[in-house]
């Protein structure tokens, strides 16, 4: 008998593990349960009253079946049951009443107790109900507040469709687990009152409620196990495969142009299919139990039934009432073990969400974004580099190296060279995503990490080449960042960035709805809103990273236009891929494997006969001579071409 016991307190201590999880997921429960202690106590009250009134109607069944075993003219001997005992008038009333009487009142005294356990139950119910809510709704506002709290570098270490994933699943994850635990306290009341109703009519009855006790956990033990496997492997392969359908729907555009559709079709079918596969495995292991619970009471029921006159034959009322509650509690206590079982494999299969919730929630292995620090108003003198190097990796070679450079207050500095130099990677610096390896950046002659890092980037402008817009109106995308702009602004900043003409084209103005990303514009339409959105916040510093290189003509043109009337009046770094477009920038600044190789105006750069300059030559002839280094047949195609 001691291994059963044993068994039942380790399945006890791993289902009630999550009390003492020092996780956040189970931090924030307790935290929100001792804000929350008046609906808990109020919930474990209706438990104990659902307890007690579950307890009552066992005893008020046992007397009307008594009652009906007993001749016509007997009534029920009070004392012996260990009913009313004490109160000598109310049985002198209770017997003088007539058979059929009686026996409905009892009847009505059972309905009375299961109503007021249903009643008990729901105002139960409702009480976890606000809990778990209360604790979903902070559970969500803390996922977001944790992801826009990392640092950028960070951040950019996790999947869009993990975060989804995670984000989704999270809050579900704990409601399961409040559900559950909630559930739990409930069962197990319940399966102490019927021990107790079955310890009152025989100890033996007890001893057979133990061994039954005893194999469903014997059972379990096997199961939780393999439950708590599947549940990590069917969690781990969901979440890849919300990531990859993320992905696939993100770069739809790749997929089609690339022919792949048919291909990313089938790699998904082929990870529900593995999904498939662990659902059915689990489902074989968890379907275990349902059966074992129904059966082991019925065979136990048989086995005790044939010795019931042993049981209860030395008993003035009779085997029936004795035999009828039995049947009844032991019925009872058998679901009871089932929902015992049934939490614990919920539990476990619960594990594997709440443990990716966890992950994400642990502060412990993240890197923070800034907070605090003196408050940025405006740029007075400029902006200085000193000696800095940028390594986003410490097996990746560095990005940056020694960079100095001074950026004048209502200055135009570009930065050129090829692919992979560390010109964004400047861009990236200057707007706070990532902080130096070595060296500083000075604004105004105090280090930046020493300004309150929001309120300098609410004072930057940033237009890139990859311009994100949001399914809103035109309004609203351009106003972005600037919330007290009045309509006279917004139209202003439209009108500066080139963009009234095809704003005015639209059918709703400035209040049609660009659709998912801007999908409904033109690149160049896209771009001139991103500018004008930077117009908008009159910032201090203006960074265009690329902002006209994917652009045709007659847009580049455009906002080539808007950025020209913007330079004379701000400070504007500009990153830049066609040359024609810095030829008037104060300071041109040429990058060559992380460092400045060359600095100077056009001119300067363009006698010096270096790397500019040759850049120059590159482009000019390229413009003038544009099938140069063109087979024939190409130049043919080209000519042909519409």
């Amino acid at each position: 008998m001691a291994h059963p016991i044993r068994l039942i307190r380790r399945l006890v201590r791993h289902g009630l593990a999550p009390l003492r999880d020092p996780r956040p997921a189970s931090r924030l429960i307790r935290q929100t349960a001792r804000k929350e202690w008046r609906v808990l106590t109020f919930s474990m009250l209706c438990n104990f009253l659902q307890a007690a009134a579950e307890g009552a109607t066992l005893g008020v069944v046992f007397l009307a079946v008594d009652l009906l075993s007993k001749p016509v003219g007997q009534t029920i001997d009070w004392t012996t049951k260990g009913f009313l005992g004490d109160l000598p008038q109310l049985i002198a009333a209770l017997n003088a009443l007539p058979r059929n009487e009686l026996f409905l009142l009892l009847l009505g005294l059972a309905v009375l107790t299961k109503l007021l356990q249903s009643v008990a139950m729901y105002l139960g119910s409702l009480a976890m109900g606000y809990y778990g809510a209360r604790t979903s709704s902070r559970l969500m506002a803390m996922i977001h507040s944790l992801i826009l709290s990392l640092s950028f570098p960070c951040s950019s270490r996790y999947r869009v469709g993990d975060l989804l994933y995670v984000g989704g699943s999270g809050p579900g994850a704990v409601m399961t687990e409040i559900n559950v635990i909630s559930g739990l306290v409930l069962t197990v009341l319940m399966a102490v009152t019927y021990l107790g109703v079955l310890l009152t009519l025989s100890p033996w009855l007890l001893v057979a409620a133990l061994i039954m006790g005893g194999i469903l956990a014997l059972v379990q033990q096997q199961i939780l196990p393999r439950l708590r496997r599947y549940s990590f492997l069917g969690t781990e392969l969901g979440r890849e495969l919300s990531s990859r359908i993320t992905e696939n729907i993100q770069g739809l555009r790749l997929l089609h142009t690339s022919g792949q559709l048919d291909a990313a079709d089938q790699d998904v079918r082929r990870r529900s299919i593995a999904i498939e596969a662990n659902s059915r495995a689990s489902s074989r292991v968890g379907a275990i139990t349902g059966p074992v619970t129904t059966f082991l009471p019925i065979l136990l029921i048989a086995a005790i039934a044939a010795l019931s006159l042993l049981l209860f034959g030395n008993r003035n009322s009779g085997v029936l009432p004795s035999l009828v509650t039995f049947v009844l509690a032991l019925q009872r206590l058998n679901g009871s073990f089932g929902g015992i079982a049934g939490a614990f494999g919920t539990l476990n299969a619960n594990a594997a969400p709440l443990d990716l919730l966890n992950k994400l929630l642990e502060p412990s292995d993240k890197e923070f974004r800034s907070r605090g620090g003196i408050p940025f108003q405006e740029l007075r003198q400029g902006i200085v580099l000193r000696n800095v190097t940028l390594q986003y990796d410490p097996e990746l070679p560095p990005s940056l190296i020694g960079i100095n450079l001074n950026v004048p207050r209502g200055s135009t500095v570009a930065l050129v060279g090829s692919s992979g130099a560390g010109k964004s990677s400047i861009a990236d610096l200057l707007c706070g995503l990532y902080r130096p390896t070595a060296g500083e950046i000075l604004i105004d002659g105090n280090p930046l990490q020493d300004f309150d890092l929001i309120s300098w980037q609410q004072r930057l402008g940033v237009v890139s080449q990859d311009t994100f817009l949001f399914n809103a109106t035109i309004a609203e995308n351009i106003c972005f960042g600037s919330p007290d702009a009045t309509k006279a602004e917004i139209l202003a900043a439209a009108e500066k960035a080139q963009a009234t003409g095809f704003i005015s084209d639209l059918p709703d103005d400035y209040d049609t709805l660009i659709g998912e990303r801007g999908y409904r514009l033109s690149g160049g339409q896209r771009q001139r809103l991103s500018l004008a959105r930077a117009i908008l916040r009159n910032p201090d510093l203006l960074v265009l990273d690329e902002a006209t290189s994917a652009l045709d003509t007659q847009s580049e043109r455009l906002v080539q236009q808007a950025i020209d009337q913007f330079e004379g009046q701000h400070t504007v770094l500009v990153i830049a891929h066609r040359l024609s477009t810095i030829v008037k920038a104060d300071l041109i600044c040429v990058l060559e494997k992380g460092k400045i190789a060359e600095q100077g105006n056009h001119e300067q750069l363009i006698n010096q006969r270096g790397i500019y300059a040759g850049l120059w030559k590159q482009q000019t002839q390229d413009q003038q001579y544009p099938f140069r280094g063109r087979d024939s047949s190409e130049r043919t195609s080209l000519r042909l071409s519409p």
